[in-house]
């Protein structure tokens, strides 16, 4: 099997074929320097330029500038959010005070309710015991009214009976003999 460099050689030709063709391509050349050694000057070149011009020194104030807005804008940040948790404990603790308020509120409501309802409660005994009372009063007025009424109908009854008894049995000469005794007992 043959070795890489064996192959390399019949593909390209021999070595100093190979090496004449390298000396045709042979890089440019400025003043007689070679490429690597323009690119390093034209960067110290430009280096010493950026210096000059105080480049960085624009950039670390630019970028000073930069921190300094951030910085601010993170102390405005926590500011806003110190206010914000101020604001959130105070909402909590309104919320806290309203719920109680409001249980408060509803105690209270229950207390009146039932103050109400027991106020109603003896109201309506009371009032059923007067209308009993007024009730059993009437009735005893008209049971008096009914007895009263009896009792004149009966002595109505019986004067008129008796007056008739009388003028049936006695006569003018009883009436004298009556009224005569009547006048000798005075």
């Amino acid at each position: 099997m043959p070795n890489m460099s064996s192959l390399y050689l019949l593909a390209h030709g021999s070595v100093a074929e190979h090496g004449a063709a390298a000396a045709e391509h042979a890089g440019p050349n400025l003043f007689g320097f070679g490429p690597t050694f323009i690119v390093a000057a034209s960067m110290t070149v430009l280096v010493l330029i950026a210096l000059y011009l105080k480049v960085p020194k624009m950039l670390t104030s630019g970028l000073d500038a930069g921190i300094a807005e951030i910085k601010k804008q993170l102390e405005e940040a926590k500011s806003l959010r110190a206010e914000a948790e101020a604001l959130r404990a105070e909402y909590a603790g309104k919320i806290a005070n309203a719920e109680k308020d409001a249980a408060s509120m509803l105690e209270h409501a229950r207390h009146e309710a039932d103050a109400i309802v027991a106020k109603a409660e003896a109201d309506t005994t009371t009032m059923i015991a007067r209308r009993e009372k007024m009730a059993e009063d009437k009735i005893a007025a008209a049971e008096r009214g009914a007895v009263d009424e009896l009792r004149a109908r009966a002595a109505s009854a019986a004067a008129a009976a008796a007056g008739k008894l009388i003028a049936a049995k006695h006569g003018a000469e009883a009436d004298k003999a009556l009224v005569d005794q009547a006048i000798a007992g005075i």
